[in-house]
């Protein structure tokens, strides 16, 4: 059997394999979720719980998983906690999670969430390239900055902007009023990547008869200087498997998509139509060309977020949705667009908004693991009748599932540079 086959979208053309990933949080992503019939409440916070469905996750072949985190306890308001007790309160630590998962899975990449607001970079840096250890090349990132204030009192060193009610209902004006934290957290990331570099491929030589374990020269201090912190290096951690693992970040607005571009290989945005994917691709790519990026160098990906709920009975899931809309007391709002369908209905969408550039999709399954197994055992093998999705892995490193190139470190090319005699200079 061969693995990834050539799709066509729906006029004919054809086009790219889609890429398709699912956002696991909780029970689900309908705040009712954890009352359904075949959930587990009990087991949230259990280690089998998340090995089963990330393990369902690999059956379906998918590109990657991502897991929430927070620095509060979950909430219904976006920008402040709340004291509701008719919801999932109560999360793991979405890194440690990942490193306990990385050694019972062998494909699927794992793409844990942390604040960047309130953590120190370095401990980010070193957490996530041993993730990539762990994992053997199958590490992601998804830093996130702090949009509620109130965290900043479990730390007790900073404050943070505090929203408004009037501020979230604008994404813009989310975005301006926290953009010195994107500032921040693009100084986190490059100062992170600077670190995965910071050891070349080669310094560990771990030869025991001239007592050698590292070649020191190939080991560098990064010197990272930002506007809030500053980081010598080198990291603790040798380089990965990946050279850099993927970072991915979620943007709604101006300020995060040139977040994206200074410092995401993966960029999740939220449309809510097709022609919604066209314009929001176009700010994108303006934000690509304001920042400077060379996407021929550093490629970004573009994945469309969609909140799914998938019944193989036409009709049958939007009963659902309206049986769980009941259960919470009020319609099931989210930043994404809500499906409700077929598992055929929603392969119809996702080749159409294909068709508009992305490269794939993020599913957020509205119930676990119901909505996880309609993905993988309806949606992915539609898909793989129409040619749209691979058939079997062919990478073993979540930047080869992507096509995404495997950096080399910039501090090698530097000593390169450095000892390598060049021309002769012409005057």
């Amino acid at each position: 059997m061969t693995g990834t086959t050539t799709a066509t979208d729906p006029t004919g053309t054809p086009g790219a394999p889609l890429h398709l990933a699912v956002a696991l949080d909780g029970a689900g992503w309908h705040p009712a979720a954890w009352r359904e019939e075949g959930a587990r409440p009990g087991e949230l916070l259990s280690a089998a719980y998340w090995a089963d469905l990330v393990a369902e996750a690999e059956r379906g072949l998918l590109d990657f998983v991502t897991f929430e985190d927070a620095l509060g306890l979950q909430s219904a308001a976006f920008h402040r906690p709340d004291d509701r007790t008719d919801q999932v309160r109560g999360s793991m630590d979405a890194v440690l999670l990942a490193a306990h998962l990385a050694p019972l899975t062998t494909h699927i990449g794992l793409v844990p969430t942390t604040n960047v607001t309130h953590t120190e970079p370095f401990h980010l840096a070193i957490g996530i390239a041993t993730l990539d250890h762990a994992a053997k090349g199958r590490a992601g990132w998804r830093p996130q900055i702090s949009s509620r204030a109130a965290d900043a009192a479990h730390f007790g060193r900073r404050t943070t902007p505090r929203l408004t009610d009037e501020d979230v209902t604008d994404s813009e004006l989310i975005a301006a009023r926290l953009r010195e934290l994107f500032t921040e957290a693009a100084e986190v990331v490059e100062a992170a990547r600077r670190l995965w570099d910071s050891w070349e491929d080669d310094a560990e030589i771990r030869d025991a008869p001239t007592g050698r374990f590292i070649d020191r020269d190939k080991v560098h201090h990064i010197d990272f200087q930002g506007a809030n912190f500053s980081v010598k290096g080198p990291s603790i951690t040798p380089r990965t498997p990946q050279g850099q693992p993927l970072v991915a970040s979620l943007a709604h607005a101006s300020t995060p998509y040139e977040f994206a571009a200074l410092s995401s290989d993966v960029v999740h945005v939220t449309p809510h139509d097709r022609a919604g994917v066209a314009a929001i691709l176009a700010q994108v790519d303006e934000a690509v060309r304001r920042t400077g990026r060379d996407v021929t160098e550093r490629p970004l990906r573009t994945f469309a977020d969609l909140l799914v709920l998938l019944d193989d009975e036409p009709g049958a899931a939007a009963r659902r949705k309206a049986r769980l809309d009941e259960v919470a007391g009020t319609e099931l709002a989210s930043d994404a667009e809500i499906f409700t369908g077929t598992p055929a209905e929603l392969a119809d969408l996702l080749l159409d908004w294909r068709s508009a550039g992305l490269d794939g999709f993020r599913l957020r399954p509205a119930t676990l693991p119901h909505d996880l197994t309609a993905i993988t055992r309806g949606l992915v093998p539609e898909l793989q009748h129409r040619g749209a999705f691979r058939t079997q892995y062919e990478s073993t490193t979540l930047r080869g599932h992507l096509n995404l190139p495997r950096p080399a470190s910039r501090y090698a090319t530097l000593a390169a540079r450095q000892t390598t005699p060049g021309p002769p200079v012409r005057v």
